[in-house]
Order: structure tokens, then C-alpha cells, then sequence
């Protein structure tokens, strides 16, 4: 098997499954949809994308992101910002998203870590936590 970086299809990047009864799933998609990510491996982790927090009959804290489609708009730009946000993943706290980035895929990076390594978002110029 080849190893990505030097394969010479992209085809692992992304799908379209036309026959799927659920498509389209996410309206707001401009580029060709990419199934690949049908369930996005960033549930469990803090991510840029729009999500509302629900309690579910357990009274455990989950993330719904049926409102985002970040990891669907292009074969490339979903499978290049799921690869950046998982190069330094920061789990999820179960806490209510305060800032909604709406970023194109391909401009998402993730959150710098805070040194004492908590995963705080923070300035790397100078160290200071972002607000």
C-alpha cells in the first residue's frame, strides 16, 4: 500500500454516496459532498464547527452538529481540516460553544496549546490566552 503522501490519486480524500436516503444530510454545501466524514471524527473534541450541547435521556452532555457541514464541502478542503484539528485534538468538555468560527475548511486550524498543557487556547507570540 502506498502511503498518501505519495500516492497518486486523492480518491482516499473523499466520496459522494448518492444512493444514501439520508443525502442531502447537511444543507450549505458549495463543493462536491464528501461522505467520508458521515459521522465526524471530532465529536469527542473541541472543533470550530457549529453545534448546539443537549442533555440526552442518560443526562450525559452531547454535541449536536447537524448544523455543520465542515466536514462535508470537498473531497480535499473537508479531509484537510479533519487532518489539521485531529494534529493536536483537544477533548470536549461538555461545555456550551461560545465562539462559532466560520472559517473555510481549508483556512481551520486548530486551537494552539497552553504550556502547562490543559489545552487552553492561547497567543503563541506571547503566551497570553486568548479571549
Amino acid at each position: 500500500m502506498e502511503p498518501k503522501d505519495q500516492a497518486r490519486s486523492e480518491a482516499y480524500k473523499g466520496f459522494t454516496n448518492h444512493d444514501c436516503p439520508f443525502m442531502p444530510c447537511h444543507e450549505g454545501v458549495t463543493r462536491e459532498f464528501n461522505c467520508l466524514f458521515c459521522y465526524c471524527p471530532l465529536i469527542a473534541y473541541e472543533c470550530p464547527g457549529p453545534y448546539r450541547v443537549f442533555v440526552d435521556r442518560h443526562g450525559m452532555r452531547r454535541k449536536d452538529c447537524s448544523a455543520c457541514n465542515l466536514p462535508h464541502n470537498g473531497y480535499r478542503q473537508s479531509w484537510g481540516f479533519i487532518q489539521k484539528w485531529l494534529e493536536r485534538p483537544v477533548l470536549w468538555d461538555g461545555h456550551e460553544q461560545t465562539r462559532y468560527d466560520a472559517r473555510l475548511p481549508e483556512e481551520a486550524e486548530p486551537p494552539a496549546m497552553d504550556p502547562d498543557g490543559r489545552g487552553e487556547p492561547h497567543d503563541e507570540r506571547d503566551g497570553a490566552a486568548k479571549d
